[in-house]
């Protein structure tokens, strides 16, 4: 380790080099769209996957995260996951992951931070009603089919790189240029496609045609891990499955017979249902750790690799389920995952909440499209800007209907608009635009121009 102090970003890329693994992504190897402005700067100490983190820590969609449900509704108690949470979940375990295999750790926090911002309110259900609006498929919002067949449908992975690369402004430009790497982990943490009908603002250097790179891998699995051993958890403080019927689960035997006494002895069931969720998690990640160590060595003993440089030329060779669990814990891992969906997911409780979301997203998207002048003005000026349509504001109130005929309901892209709006609401936020619109009452809030 070098002893300049401070260290400048030159040394700590040289540390960095030293102390990944030959197959992890260096901070020198990252490529962004635009360069970064130095704006007064003398002094660089951040490496770029860091930089990266920062911009999406600091970005107003990361902020609204923590007013958006994760399964059960955050109101109704002190305790049930948001996105927030879990995104930060989703962080430990990714780096844990990427430290015990010597993965760049700056690369997989960035895109766990970043993985979720195109999330809805509510939820999946928020993402499903979305898609069924843009698709065509929801009959109280009858879209023209024009604009269907170009507008495009809705995945929350898509429009999280979305956020990152346009709605996010705080910038001379729209985005937060964040590098092709993050961008990549970002889309790839869940199921992608070479050809999907969303409209990506910029596809270069995602690799859409290939397997993510190792560190987007490790976050895709500690996605998975958080979101199944939390949703368990919060679905045994909520009283919506009993502890007795996950611990009939097999992996919940294989954890139980492992540890012996020091779980059947437990007379607290509180204890025991911690140490069960600790169980799990510690299960699973050393699985995905130890699986993924071994497909790796298979692979550089197969090509023949001893080198970073060597690597880089069959890195995208390496198949997407390089880091993912063994072939014996796997079943187990989805057999919880299915007891979780039938217990937890589609609980009564979390059904309700579902249909309630369902009718709130559904209207908003209606009352904005019926009504462009239902949106905040800096959504119109965004209209104005992007579309080339007239600022409704502007028109005389006799002209606002041919307009928005003409103009706004043509328009695939004021469509998409929309659904960027409600996509980046909150679950308290859109839930006052309701009250607000369908509600309305004589001490109604005030929309949110500035929000």
């Amino acid at each position: 380790m070098s002893s300049q102090v401070p260290r400048d970003r030159t040394v700590l890329e040289q540390e960095e080099a030293a102390r990944l693994a030959l197959f992890a992504v260096r901070s020198t190897e990252a490529t962004r769209r635009l360069p970064v402005a130095d704006e007064g700067r003398h002094f660089d100490y951040r490496l770029a996957f860091q930089r990266d983190r920062d911009r999406i820590l600091h970005s107003r969609a990361f902020r609204r995260l923590k007013h958006k449900t994760q399964v059960f509704v955050p109101h109704l108690a002190d305790h049930p996951r948001t996105r927030l949470t879990h995104t930060l979940e989703v962080s430990q375990i990714g780096r844990t992951i990427a430290r015990a295999l010597g993965l760049n750790e700056d690369l997989v926090e960035a895109v766990a931070l970043g993985h979720d911002l195109g999330h809805t309110a509510f939820g999946h259900t928020g993402e499903t009603v979305l898609r069924e609006i843009l698709t065509g498929k929801e009959p109280s919002v009858p879209l023209p089919a024009v604009v269907v067949k170009k507008a495009g449908t809705f995945k929350h992975n898509y429009q999280s790189l979305r956020v990152v690369d346009l709605l996010e402004r705080r910038y001379d430009h729209p985005g937060l240029n964040l590098t092709d790497q993050v961008r990549e982990g970002i889309l790839k943490h869940t199921s992608w496609k070479k050809r999907f009908p969303f409209p990506l603002p910029v596809a270069d250097g995602l690799c859409l045609d290939r397997a993510c790179h190792l560190e987007g891998q490790a976050l895709a699995v500690a996605d998975e891990i958080a979101q199944q051993t939390h949703d368990l958890e919060d679905g045994l403080r909520a009283g919506a499955v009993e502890l007795g019927r996950v611990e009939e689960l097999p992996v919940a035997q294989r954890i139980i017979d492992r540890m012996g006494a020091a779980y059947g002895g437990e007379r607290h069931a509180w204890r025991r249902q911690n140490l069960l969720i600790r169980a799990l998690i510690h299960l699973f990640v050393t699985d995905v750790i130890t699986a993924g160590a071994e497909r790796i060595q298979r692979l550089l003993k197969r090509h023949g690799i001893t080198s970073h440089e060597q690597f880089l030329d069959h890195a995208r060779s390496f198949s997407q389920t390089t880091i993912w669990f063994s072939r014996s814990v796997e079943p187990l891992f989805h057999d919880l995952k299915g007891f979780i969906y039938r217990s937890i997911i589609n609980h009564p409780q979390v059904n309700r909440q579902d249909w309630r979301a369902r009718r709130v997203v559904t209207a908003l998207f209606r009352a904005f499209w019926l009504n462009p002048r239902n949106l905040p003005s800096y959504v119109l000026l965004r209209a104005k800007e992007e579309l080339g349509v007239t600022y409704l504001r502007d028109l005389p109130l006799a002209s606002v209907a041919g307009e928005v005929a003409s103009r706004y309901h043509t328009s695939p892209g004021f469509a998409r608009l929309v659904a960027d709006h409600i996509a980046g609401m909150s679950d308290r936020f859109a839930l006052e635009e309701y009250r607000s619109l369908e509600q309305p009452g004589a001490e109604g809030p005030l929309t949110g121009d500035l929000r």
